[in-house]
């Protein structure tokens, strides 16, 4: 903390139910200023861990009278990361985890601070759920406010399609709320245009008949039938019904029971199938990609909902070194898994994978322009997520995700780029990723909502004029 924050900060704690941490408090600093991804290592002057939406407004006047950077944490599941800043202020909401669930009128309100599994635990005790990711200990707050897909999206879209409203704490340090009939414009924003204008302090989502149970396949094979695991799960995804979620993955074998020893982290391809509706739907696409080649090995099975959430969270584990890429393609075709296939064979990680999203179903239920979403509706998305367990390996895996994504450019559509996957956070990329016309309509809003540019570290709008 530096000399000039001492006085200023002393009336802070009066007006903060909170925890203020500084640097003093070297234990717990160091604790509560770690991020998801190892390979960021940032200082904060002060850490205030608000329990309610008065500290955040105390924490959003303190940062901007003593102009103070602020970054916003809520699960820092995310490799750019913008959850931690130096020398200014992080708003850390991961107190503010409480989740209710109104199962009649079947929304649920989600503080600003839960995590995919403190949502999916709760709505899941009534059979219900919304469109979440596939980490559960990713926050609710920044993988909805830059569109949010998941296991559900084939079915009931984005998480922005689903969010009925928000509480917003505004530059301005007031306590808004956004939604169709009430500062829609705003509303308009939060779905899609990130972290921009404020801090969400309530997310109400709409929910959907999930579970408990949901069918599951996953049919792997070896690195050298990658062109043909990928080009049977294009035709699986274009048989299947909303009903069934359709991802591709290229990773190493993991050290499941399941997984025979001799296949045990070997590189490879899986195809993955979550059934949500007919068990013979189902039963009928998993026998259809066994026909088509024998999987090296699968795992077919009724699994609870809530298992299928949580089933890559060891593979994207707390400790780890992280650099991702991500494009679209408008279409999977051969000549783009060629280039996939030999890209794959060259990574360096076991930990690497990429992962193949297909779009389509609801996600195409929302217009263009219906939300501030500037990525995909269609089409596939292709991330590539580098990960080791060492800085040292880092650079190389950085390297290896940059040529991958190199590669498939010539591939790649003119959609924008989904901003949740964005380590570069560089003006002309996130211009492209949302669009001309997208993004001035943000611009301006940012304007109404924060002209002084105090929430900017994220996928940055700047201000109209």
């Amino acid at each position: 903390m530096t000399r000039t924050l001492t006085e200023p900060l002393q009336s802070f704690r009066k007006v903060f139910d909170g925890e203020l941490i500084t640097s003093a408090e070297q234990a717990t600093y160091d604790t509560v200023r770690a991020l998801w991804n190892t390979e960021i290592d940032r200082r904060p002057a002060v850490i205030a861990r608000c329990v309610n939406r008065s500290d955040v407004v105390a924490a959003v006047n303190f940062a901007r009278e003593q102009e103070l950077e602020i970054a916003v944490r809520c699960g820092s599941h995310n490799a750019a990361g913008t959850a931690a800043c130096d020398d200014g202020l992080m708003i850390d909401l991961s107190l503010m985890r409480s989740v209710a669930v109104d199962p009649s009128a079947r929304r649920v309100r989600v503080a600003g601070g839960a995590l995919l599994g403190d949502m999916d635990a709760a709505t899941q005790e009534h059979g219900l759920a919304t469109t979440a990711g596939t980490v559960s200990h990713t926050g609710v707050g920044g993988l909805t406010l830059g569109g949010g897909f998941g296991w559900l999206g084939h079915r009931h879209g984005l998480a922005v399609d689903n969010l009925v409203s928000a509480e917003v704490v505004t530059a301005d340090g007031q306590i808004r709320r956004a939604s169709q009939e009430e500062n829609s414009d705003l509303y308009w924003a939060l779905r899609g245009g990130g972290g921009n204008f404020g801090v969400v302090t309530e997310f109400e989502f709409r929910l959907h008949d999930v579970g408990p149970m949901i069918d599951f396949g996953m049919l792997f094979y070896p690195l050298e039938q990658g062109g043909q695991a990928l080009r049977i799960g294009r035709e699986v995804v274009a048989a299947a019904s909303r009903d069934v979620t359709v991802f591709m993955v290229a990773l190493n074998a993991p050290p499941e029971e399941f997984v025979p020893a001799e296949h045990r982290f070997k590189p490879g391809f899986a195809v993955l199938l979550a059934g949500f509706g007919s068990d013979d739907e189902h039963s009928e696409l998993c026998q259809r990609v066994r026909s088509a080649a024998p999987p090296l090995f699968e795992l077919v099975d009724r699994i609870p909902y809530v298992g299928l959430q949580q089933m890559l969270d060891e593979a994207n584990a707390w400790g780890l070194y992280c650099y991702e890429k991500g494009c679209n393609l408008e279409e999977l075709t051969d000549e783009a898994i060629a280039d996939v296939v030999e890209q794959v064979s060259r990574k360096n990680s076991p930990l690497t994978y990429v992962a193949f999203i297909p779009f389509g179903g609801a996600y195409e239920d929302v217009g263009p322009d219906d939300t501030a979403f500037g990525g995909p509706r269609s089409g596939y998305g292709v991330y590539a997520i580098g990960l080791t367990e060492t800085p040292e390996q880092l650079p190389a895996e950085r390297d290896w995700v940059r040529s991958f994504w190199q590669a498939l450019q010539p591939h790649a559509s003119g959609i924008g780029t989904y901003v949740n996957t964005m380590v570069e956070l560089d003006e002309d990329r996130i211009r492209a990723s949302y669009g001309p016309n997208t993004y001035a309509r943000l611009a301006e809003i940012k304007r109404r909502y924060d002209p002084d540019n105090l929430f900017h570290l994220n996928a940055n709008i700047k201000p109209a004029g």
